[in-house]
């Protein structure tokens, strides 16, 4: 909504333009009139809608032909004053001062226009019928307002109709040519309609409806309100109302009822409620709430956000089989105006037997959203509706900012449940196997027919019988130059090819470059079990290397084989990731390691043992 209202005053002279501004100031007629009164603005607190107004007259014997044309440019609404008693005055709205206003500008982006009738007081009857034509000639004539400067009649309303045509404007939500609400209009009213329907059965029922009334006028509807409502959309529309709920058809008939009764600020306070914008576009404010994100600090889903996450499941869940189909998802997300998650999604969870999104698995999605990109996750929560919804002030309360790392280090402990693992390797090394067997499949069954790729995937895990989150991101090394950015995260994961002799040797060097020396702790995953070993062409073994720099031996991982022993790996990951303070000797000597990595061990060589006597039974 605008701060400000920009009103200028125009007309033939003599008509009382500078009369009815003198006479809304001094609340009494003056006695003498100056050829034209100097901008005036009226503060803020006392006009109904709250904002401060200028108003402007304009003199055609004191002003230029070039200041009127800038004068129109800077007005928000445009009052043309005539005469009741002089029919000239009427015939030159049309011909003179509606053209010189709008003459040039095209549909849709015309300066609202208040017609006034002035000097009531001395005609009996009303010009309406003269005034009639113009108006449904020019639909950018808001209303008409007959008045008096003489005897004050109507003069505060003729400033409230122009502070209206401006802050509840008509032009964007209805075409008065075609009757009917405008595409942007009904766009907007349906992602409404659909956000207050939370049973999601296209009905609001008297439950929903006084939820949406009092979210967006405070108070809920007297119950015959309520019914005179449903009364008026019925009689009027074949479909608004069903099942003694009001559908789509009908909440679009209310809200174009609103408008052509001229009660565009009730159609408004419920747009802008939603976080609409005067272009009917959703504001920055409300779609990116402000959330400050200091370095070395982390964004988690909250347990508010994880509730309203659960409502809106549970929603969209038609067949309440604790899982999303492809049409289920495409409804949640028909808020927003394009599909936040695109195939990779079924590449990056973990998805039913059937390939749907599973709960757990549409949680995870929103974990990683929220923790690689908060703004993102921001914004599709306010197309979700979820601060109207939640009655919270913003989005940012579902959210939780970490503390920073560094004091996790400091205090040897941490309060944080999403954590990220970097899975670097050169290209071929199994990163893609290793990812997938972390949320249940395995690339060898089962292909993805849509060709997604996903360099993320996003699993729970154990730790300390606390439930944790953890993000593997596939990362390629083709050279033995990493950037920072790809290197930082909470755990790295060195993978390496033990068929492949130069594999180990590019995973020695990054380690070297950027974790020796850093807080950030490392786990090597010696991949490809299930093929010959072969010596790698680097000046140790990797068992050596990780003894000299106090690593965790490598631990071993087939895609033939994936099973407990991979799940330790990934628990490994993510007790690193979450007590990285025991990176180094602490960590090599853990007893926890010890059994992590024998139980791995020993699984591997039975697993690759079995291998071996399928392939001669063959």
């Amino acid at each position: 909504m605008k701060q400000d209202v920009r009103i200028l005053l125009l007309g033939e002279p003599m008509v009382g333009k500078t009369s009815l501004i003198m006479s809304l100031v001094g609340e009494e007629f003056p006695e003498e009139v100056p050829s034209r009164a100097e901008e005036i603005t009226i503060p803020a607190d006392v006009t109904p809608e709250k904002v401060p107004t200028h108003i402007v007259d304009y003199s055609e014997k004191e002003q230029s032909d070039e200041t009127l044309r800038s004068e129109i440019v800077k007005a928000n609404v445009v009052c043309v004053v005539y005469d009741v008693t002089n029919e000239d005055t009427i015939d030159k709205i049309k011909t003179k001062w509606i053209p010189l206003v709008n003459g040039n500008a095209e549909k849709g982006n015309k300066v609202p226009i208040i017609l006034v009738g002035n000097k009531s007081d001395l005609r009996s009857g009303s010009s309406m019928e003269t005034i009639l034509p113009i108006m449904n000639q020019f639909s950018e004539i808001e209303t008409c307002v007959e008045c008096s400067a003489k005897n004050l009649k109507n003069i505060s309303e003729l400033f409230y109709y122009a502070q209206k045509a401006v802050l509840h404007p008509t032009a964007p939500l209805y075409d008065p040519e075609d009757k009917q609400l405008k595409p942007l209009c009904v766009r907007a009213l349906s992602r409404i309609f659909y956000i207050s329907d939370q049973d999601n059965d296209r009905i609001l029922s008297d439950a929903e409806l006084n939820c949406f009334q009092k979210s967006c006028f405070g108070n809920p509807l007297a119950p015959q309100a309520l019914e005179d409502v449903k009364t008026v959309v019925w009689k009027n529309t074949s479909d608004g109302v069903q099942d003694n709920g009001l559908t789509l058809n009908g909440f679009l008939f209310l809200n174009t009822l609103f408008i052509q009764r001229g009660r565009h600020e009730t159609t408004w306070t419920i747009l802008r409620k939603f976080g609409y914008d005067d272009n009917l576009e959703l504001t920055d404010d409300y779609l990116y709430p402000e959330l400050r994100v200091p370095v070395g600090c982390t964004t988690e889903l909250n347990q508010l956000g994880h509730q309203f996450l659960r409502r809106l499941f549970d929603k969209y869940d038609e067949d309440k089989d604790s899982a999303l189909s492809p049409a289920e998802l495409r409804n949640l997300f028909c808020v927003c105006p394009y599909m936040p998650w695109g195939p990779e999604v079924y590449m990056t969870v973990p998805t039913t037997d059937e390939g749907y999104i599973s709960y757990h698995g549409y949680l995870c999605q929103w974990t990683l959203c929220a923790y690689l990109d908060i703004h993102r996750c921001l914004e599709h929560l306010g197309y979700l509706g979820y601060a109207i919804l939640t009655e919270q002030e913003s989005q940012t309360s579902a959210i939780t900012v970490t503390r920073e790392k560094e004091l996790d280090l400091e205090k040897r402990q941490t309060q944080r449940s999403v954590f990220l693992c970097k899975v670097i390797g050169p290209r071929g090394t199994g990163k893609t196997a290793f990812l997938q067997a972390f949320v249940g499949r395995s690339i060898v069954n089962k292909g993805d027919s849509s060709g997604a790729f996903s360099p993320y995937t996003l699993n729970n895990v154990q730790v300390n019988n606390q439930e944790k989150y953890l993000i593997l991101n596939e990362v390629d090394v083709e050279a033995e130059f990493l950037k920072a950015s790809d290197a930082s995260c909470d755990v790295a994961c060195l993978m390496y090819d033990t068929s492949d002799p130069h594999s180990f040797d590019l995973c020695a060097s990054i380690y070297k470059q950027h974790y020796m020396e850093s807080s950030i702790p490392c786990v090597l995953v010696a991949s490809k079990q299930d093929l010959p070993e072969v010596k790698q062409f680097h000046g140790m073994t990797p068992a050596e290397f990780c003894y000299k720099h106090r690593l965790p031996p490598p631990l071993p991982f087939s895609k033939l084989f994936v099973d407990s022993s991979s799940k330790n790996i990934y628990t490994k990951l993510a007790w690193a990731a979450m007590y990285p303070h025991l990176n180094g000797s602490d960590m090599s000597n853990t007893s926890f390691w010890l059994r992590v990595a024998l139980g791995s061990a020993v699984v591997a060589v039975l697993g690759f043992a079995i291998y071996r006597v399928v392939v001669r039974l063959k």
